[in-house]
C-alpha cells in the first residue's frame, strides 16, 4: 500500500481539490483508493445515524464514491466540547486513535490519501496532531499545497516543511496562480525550490469558475436574504462588480465581466436594470433596501436571484472578500473542473517516482 499526506501552507489552499483530483485519477487507472482526514474542523451530524462527522471528509467520500465509516475517516472532529476538554484536561493519545483508523482503512488499498486540516506546520499542535507529526507517525510522504496569495508564493513555509520532513517531503504544488505570474513562478520560484531539494510537481493556474462561489454561499456569508429566484442560487459567480458609478461607466466595466455578481445600493434601479438585462447572474442590494416592482418582476422572469444585505456597500464588499477567501470546494461542478486542471498540470510521473509507485 502506498500513502500520501496532502497538507498546505495555510487553510483554504486547495487540499480537498488535490485529494479529489488524485483520487479520481488513480481510480480511473484501476487502483483501489482509500481516504482519511484525521482531524476535522467542520463538524456536522450524519442525517441518517446522527453520528458526528466532518463535512469536508463526507464530501470527498461522495466525490470518490467511497462508503467508509465516517468515524474512522475522521477520528478527531473538533467541536467546542472537544476544545473545552483539550484545554481543561488534555486530549489523551489522539495519535494512537488516528493510527488505528489508518490501519483499518488502508487494508486492501493500493493508495491511501490522507488530507490535512488547516496548515501543515501548526494546526492541531495543541493536541499533538499537527500535520507533520501525523505524516511522520503514519509513515507517509507529504505533498504541500500553496495558494498564490497577495505576497505570491509562501516559499518560507514550504522550506520550513522541508526542514521538518526531510526526504519524506514528496514535493509542493501551487494553486490559483494568476496567468500573468506563471512565467515568473516557473522561471524563479521553481528553480529556487528545486535547488533546495523541493520538487515543484505542479502549478495550477487561476480559473474564474473554480475560483467562483455559489450565490447561496455569498448570501449566507453576508447573512443576507434571497428575495427572488431562490431556485437559481446554486449558480456560480466568478467575480463581484461594484455598481456605484454612473450607468455609462458601469456598462463599460460590466461588458467585460458579465459573470460577476453586481453589488449595488438598493435605490439604484438604473444600475440594477442594466445588470439584469445584461445577463448578470445575481444582484446584491445593500443598505437593507428592497428593489421596486419592475426590478422584482424582471428578476423573476429572468431567474436572476436578488440578495438583500443589511450592510452598506463598502462593508458588504469587504465581507464578500472574506467569504470568498475562505470558501471550500464542496461543489461537484467546481470539483470536476478543478480536477481537470490538476490532472493537466500535475507531474504524475514525478509524484509516482517520489512515492515509488
Amino acid at each position: 500500500m502506498t500513502g500520501l499526506y496532502v497538507g498546505s501552507t495555510a487553510p483554504f489552499s486547495g487540499k480537498n481539490l488535490f485529494i479529489a483530483a488524485l483520487g479520481l485519477h488513480y481510480k480511473r487507472k484501476g487502483l483501489s483508493v482509500g481516504y482519511m482526514k484525521p482531524v476535522g474542523a467542520s463538524p456536522a451530524k450524519d442525517a441518517a445515524t446522527n453520528a458526528l462527522l466532518d463535512q469536508d471528509a463526507a464530501f470527498i467520500q461522495q466525490v470518490l464514491g467511497l462508503e467508509q465509516d465516517p468515524g474512522q475517516v475522521t477520528p478527531v472532529v473538533v467541536t467546542q466540547e472537544f476544545l473545552a476538554k483539550a484545554f481543561a484536561s488534555g486530549c489523551g493519545d489522539m495519535m494512537a486513535q488516528v493510527g488505528e483508523s489508518f490501519r483499518t482503512l488502508s487494508q486492501n488499498k493500493d493508495l491511501m490519501l490522507v488530507g490535512g486540516s488547516g496548515d501543515l506546520l501548526n494546526s492541531g499542535k495543541y493536541c499533538g496532531l499537527e500535520g507533520t507529526s501525523v505524516a511522520r507517525v503514519l509513515g507517509l510522504k507529504t505533498l504541500v499545497v500553496d495558494r498564490y496569495g497577495a505576497n505570491g508564493i509562501n516559499y518560507d513555509a514550504i522550506l520550513a516543511a522541508k526542514e521538518q520532513l526531510g526526504d519524506s517531503l514528496a514535493g509542493c504544488a501551487f494553486t490559483d496562480v494568476p496567468p500573468e505570474h506563471l512565467d515568473e513562478v516557473r522561471g524563479f520560484i521553481q528553480p529556487f525550490m528545486e535547488r533546495r531539494g523541493v520538487p515543484v510537481l505542479g502549478m495550477i493556474p487561476r480559473d474564474p469558475f473554480v475560483g467562483g462561489i455559489a450565490i447561496e454561499d455569498l448570501a449566507a456569508g453576508l447573512d443576507a436574504t434571497v428575495i427572488c429566484s431562490p431556485q437559481a442560487t446554486d449558480t456560480i459567480v466568478e467575480d463581484v462588480l461594484i455598481g456605484t458609478m454612473q450607468v455609462e461607466n458601469f456598462m463599460i466595466h460590466f461588458q467585460r465581466r458579465t459573470h460577476s455578481a453586481v453589488v449595488v445600493g438598493g435605490d439604484r434601479s438604473d444600475i440594477q436594470l442594466v445588470a439584469l438585462e445584461g445577463g448578470c447572474p445575481c444582484l446584491i442590494l445593500t443598505g437593507n433596501l428592497y428593489p421596486n416592482g419592475m426590478i422584482l418582476s424582471r428578476s423573476e422572469t429572468l431567474e436572476r436571484p436578488i440578495v438583500v444585505a443589511k450592510q452598506d456597500t463598502y462593508t458588504a464588499v469587504r465581507r464578500i472578500g472574506h467569504v470568498w477567501q475562505q470558501q471550500k470546494f464542496r461543489d461537484q461542478a467546481k470539483i470536476a473542473k478543478g480536477a481537470e486542471l490538476v490532472a493537466s498540470a500535475l507531474d504524475f510521473p514525478a509524484l509516482e517516482r517520489q512515492l515509488e509507485m
